[in-house]
């Protein structure tokens, strides 16, 4: 199955290190298959919120409505169905396999080690290499569109464990490297107590042509729990409080910062081993609040507020958006709005929210590929019957409320958490609405009863 036959002498190099690519890429997912253990642990980070949830709280983190006999334990991860989106650690499809059983020789052949890169600019990873003459590599983590992610050991630091993002050697890849390390390092120094929940950058140095971020390691990533702890059902509600007051901060620093994250989802939130801490990550997609450049692909789907898909100026409030569309998903285990095109997106969000603003359509730049000169809906879709695409006129969008009510009437509430769930309920009405100036700031999000009335042990 994994067994590619070289004859060096009838192929041309390039073919021989794609197919050498593909015999890597085909090891890893062997032992991806076969070890799914959680990354090394974080250590200690002091955080305002961290504390708040228990060790008996991490090992029961699932949702309380759960009877306790069902609730999976922490050490067992059940099989589940692959994921919608792939989760990704710094970029948009890491994958975290473990293959830190590699050897230099099952990676690589020793007669291409001088090609450092593949045929398409990614870094050759060799399992116990040395990189800066100080990061012993032992472990591969994934890889990204713009970059792969490895693990290591510092030995100038007592062998502290770090990740290594390695960027693509490519110019485009490169420019967009830089900008997140200058950015990065904007909200390190804007945080030095480390309280506001950004992923913290160490260093970063060149190696063989690729700029290498090293940062902090975490265990796990949102969307990782919600699959091991909460699959279908969603977390816990006093971890999904955790959790948003983490996340509220992280937003306070970045608009401290002038600074949009602008891809906000589970996939892009670390967590550490306890499940205590989490840490926002993957700045690759920020910017400056004064450089946002108008599209309509900005932040992954899912999580994509209205004003980019309409194609409106937008500003803080897009990340509020995408943290709201986190938070929903973290507690009822299923993503918020799921549309399979920017268009169905609206759909959705406009049956649970109402009609969109006329006021924001008019400014739109992408109006007319979801409404026509009188303001109706267009909804496109592709008919069952013929396969082809059809357009339906939809003069009137009246908000449902279920996506809110839902959080209340469709699950069994215990009565000392039912104060807890209203709350959350009034949190989400006040996040995820379409028209961005009318949402929450996030000094106010921080103050929301939901935040600040802690709940009894």
């Amino acid at each position: 199955m994994y067994n590619f036959e070289l004859k060096e002498e009838d192929e041309n190099e390039d073919e021989i290190i794609e197919k050498r690519r593909q015999q890597r890429l085909a090891i890893l997912q062997k032992y991806q298959q076969r070890d799914n253990s959680d990354s090394p642990a974080i250590s200690a980070v002091s955080s305002p919120t961290g504390s708040e949830l228990s060790a008996r709280d991490a090992e029961v983190i699932v949702r309380k409505d759960v009877p306790a006999k069902h609730a999976p334990k922490i050490e067992q991860a059940p099989q589940v169905e692959e994921k919608v989106e792939q989760s990704d650690m710094f970029a948009d499809d890491y994958k975290a396999p473990e293959v830190s059983k590699l050897t230099m020789k099952e990676n690589e052949d020793p007669s291409l080690m001088d090609n450092w890169d593949d045929a398409e600019g990614y870094y050759r990873v060799r399992i116990g290499e040395l990189l800066d003459k100080r990061y012993d590599i032992y472990g591969y983590t994934g890889q990204g569109v713009f970059s792969n992610v490895v693990r290591g050991r510092d030995q100038a630091r007592g062998k502290q464990d770090v990740a290594i993002k390695i960027i693509r050697n490519n110019e485009m890849m490169h420019k967009s490297g830089l900008k997140e390390l200058e950015i990065l390092k904007k909200l390190n120094d804007a945080d030095p107590d480390d309280k506001y929940h950004c992923i913290r950058l160490f260093r970063h140095f060149f190696h063989k042509k690729h700029l290498c971020l090293v940062f902090e390691p975490m265990s796990l990533n949102l969307r990782e729990v919600l699959k091991k702890y909460g699959q279908n059902v969603g977390l816990h509600i006093k971890a999904v409080r955790s959790y948003s007051q983490q996340l509220f901060l992280a937003l306070k620093l970045m608009k401290k910062s002038g600074i949009l994250h602008a891809d906000i989802k589970p996939d892009n939130v670390l967590v550490s081993s306890n499940k205590l801490v989490i840490k926002l990550c993957d700045f690759g997609s920020a910017s400056h609040v004064s450089d946002n450049e108008i599209t309509p692909y900005l932040v992954s789907r899912f999580y994509r507020a209205p004003e980019i898909i309409i194609g409106n100026t937008y500003d803080y409030a897009l990340d509020l958006w995408s943290v709201g569309c986190t938070i929903f998903e973290l507690y009822t285990g299923k993503i918020t709005f799921p549309g399979k095109t920017n268009n169905e997106m609206l759909k959705l969000m406009m049956e649970a929210k109402g009609k969109m603003p006329n006021k924001m359509i008019r400014k739109g730049m992408f109006k007319s590929q979801h409404f026509d000169e009188n303001f109706n809906f267009l909804y496109v879709e592709v008919d069952k019957v013929t396969q082809r695409e059809k357009v339906t006129v939809m003069s009137t969008m009246n908000a449902t409320k279920e996506l809110t009510e839902s959080l209340v009437d469709s699950h069994k509430v215990e009565d000392d958490l039912k104060r807890k769930v209203l709350q959350f309920k009034d949190l989400m009405d006040k996040i995820l609405l379409l028209d961005p100036s009318k949402r929450l700031a996030v000094n106010q999000a921080l103050t929301h009863p939901f935040i600040t009335e802690r709940m009894q042990s």
